[in-house]
């Protein structure tokens, strides 16, 4: 009796003492998980960039350069949309513009100025515009999503929708025979999932996507179909601009169409 009740002495012990261990272990936990998050959020401010907002809008000149000159050292290509800090400037002897911008914190160099748009100076607003027009495709919806992000209040705004709208459903058409092509009927059947579903997953869908673009799916016809939701902003925000009349056009043929 006497060894039973020394063993569940011990035991009841041995528990307490076990629960104890966990709650220490588990406020240890607690505090090292806030530690770090605090460590990993004050990281985070502490890489906001000092200097004049700017975003690469043409990659093809977006070479990062260790001085301003177009031999110098090739540091990085920067991509379409990257965002960086202007932080000076200055003149080549050949005339060409370049910036001194910071990429990260500890990333900098010098960029030709055609390369960016900043959204505080002058003008950008139509040269982007420009660019954009002569632009095709993807390339063209992609660098009007910039124009979109960085100048909400732009007067050119209607038009940049109005394009942005009108490249997305001509992607659309585009995608909606190459998902035809690429995807095989019997593997559609096989797979077992309702078949619409396997063109709305179509990988080449993702990219425009990332660029704001939702399409919608007509399952008689198997065409994608651009949603439509720049020419709505426009009768929204812009019901009296020249644009307005295209946009409702355009916004009725897609209705008619899903």
């Amino acid at each position: 009796m006497l060894a039973r009740f020394s063993s569940f002495s011990w035991d009841k012990t041995y528990l307490s003492n076990s629960k104890t261990t966990s709650t220490i272990t588990l406020f240890v936990l607690a505090f090292l998980l806030c530690c770090s998050a605090n460590s990993a959020l004050a990281k985070k401010r502490r890489t906001v960039l000092t200097g004049r907002a700017a975003v690469v809008i043409d990659e093809r000149l977006a070479a990062l350069r260790d001085a301003p000159l177009l031999s110098a050292t090739l540091l990085q290509r920067m991509s379409r949309g990257r965002a960086v800090a202007i932080t000076g400037m200055k003149r080549s002897n050949d005339g060409v513009t370049f910036y001194r911008v910071s990429v990260t914190r500890r990333t900098g160099g010098w960029v030709q100025a055609e390369a960016l748009a900043a959204p505080n100076r002058a003008g950008e607003d139509e040269r982007l515009l420009r660019l954009i027009r002569a632009s095709e495709d993807f390339e063209r919806i992609a660098r009007a999503r910039i124009f979109l992000d960085i100048f909400p209040r732009s007067p050119l705004r209607p038009q940049v929708l109005l394009l942005f709208g009108e490249a997305a459903e001509a992607a659309a058409m585009k995608l909606s025979r190459e998902a035809e092509r690429r995807l095989d009927e019997q593997e559609i059947e096989a797979g077992g999932a309702p078949a619409f579903t396997y063109f709305m997953n179509y990988a080449g869908l993702d990219r425009y996507r990332r660029q704001g673009v939702a399409f919608t799916f007509d399952r008689a016809t198997k065409q994608f179909h651009y949603d439509g939701e720049s020419f709505r902003e426009i009768l929204r925000n812009y019901p009296r601009s020249t644009e307005a009349a295209r946009a409702r056009e355009l916004l009725n043929n897609l209705r008619a169409r899903m």
